[in-house]
């Protein structure tokens, strides 16, 4: 006679460890984005404790783009409006950094002239970013006789003194804001331009972009989606540097008459109007424009620093 109890007890250890494996849910992986925002952070929180002026530069630029977008409605007078009651009037309660020659009130040009010299810098520095990069990455991927002609292209560009060069295009189309935009465009492409053909030769052989390829991508989606964004973080650290650069230009171009024409409020021709009453003790003329204008910059300089920090794979622990 077969004895049938240790199947029966087998049998019912299989259904017991079946109920208890489909009561059980499996464990669900944690999501890989997750933790690379979390190293992220991390990374920036080291960097900023490490140097904080990069903090400093942040809050600036905050303070300087909400100026820029709300200063026309907060300003306590009329920017264009004069007075000829108060004409060069020191800093005082009323006017805090005093008036100009025709009477009108330092600090509203000053806040006016944030926005109008910020849109000269955004719009040609963008500019600048997206055709530059899109040239450059064509130029690193395809190689031969386009890589040539882009190089020799950029270095006739740069052969020039950039301010020299912007001023010679903005002399020949005439001063206006547009071609002041155009003009610190074209200085500064050849600098998005080489950071993008560099950053996209040295990967355009990589294993992902093998795989890429094998993957049925064309050289449009490869470039596109996979080695311009690669190309990203370098040219973002040259997008803060030039910022301040631009913003200078934009003043020098105005300084000298071939920028904004006045009485529109803008920094350079704020600073060349107050220079001649230097001498005479009207200080605040020129003091004030130019101190903003220097601290923009500075501004800029610091966040592209901060930023060259925060990608560079050598600062990460």
């Amino acid at each position: 006679m077969t004895d049938t109890s240790g199947i029966g007890s087998f049998s019912r250890s299989r259904e017991k460890a079946g109920d208890e494996g489909a009561a059980k849910p499996s464990p669900q992986p944690s999501p890989a984005s997750g933790r690379g925002s979390k190293n992220f952070w991390s990374h920036a929180r080291y960097v900023l404790s490490d140097n904080p002026f990069t903090l400093v530069a942040a809050v600036l630029f905050a303070m300087f783009v909400l100026l820029a977008v709300i200063g026309p409605w907060v300003v306590p007078f009329d920017p264009l409006a004069t007075n000829v009651g108060k004409p060069m009037s020191p800093p005082s309660w009323q006017h805090w950094f005093g008036t100009d020659s025709l009477g009108r009130d330092i600090l509203s040009r000053v806040v006016v002239a944030t926005r109008v010299d910020f849109v000269i810098a955004l719009s040609a520095v963008g500019a600048s970013f997206a055709i530059g990069g899109l040239i450059g990455s064509a130029a690193g991927y395809f190689g031969g006789w386009l890589d040539r002609i882009v190089i020799r292209l950029c270095d006739m560009v740069m052969s020039f003194p950039l301010f020299v060069l912007a001023m010679g295009i903005v002399a020949a189309l005439g001063n206006s804001v547009f071609n002041i935009i155009i003009a610190t465009a074209v200085v500064n492409l050849p600098f998005y331009i080489r950071v993008a053909r560099t950053e996209v030769n040295v990967r355009r052989e990589s294993g992902f972009i093998e795989a890429a390829r094998l993957a049925g991508n064309g050289d449009a989606r490869i470039l596109l989606c996979h080695l311009i964004p690669n190309a990203m973080p370098p040219m973002m650290v040259q997008v803060s540097l030039n910022m301040g650069w631009a913003i200078l230009n934009a003043a020098g171009l105005s300084f000298i008459g071939l920028g904004v024409s006045p009485p529109a409020a803008e920094w350079g021709i704020m600073v060349a109007e107050g220079a001649t009453y230097i001498i005479s003790g009207e200080w605040w003329v020129a003091l004030f424009p130019g101190s903003v204008l220097m601290l923009a910059v500075f501004t800029f300089n610091l966040l592209g620093d901060g930023l060259r920090d925060l990608i560079d794979p050598r600062r990460r622990t």
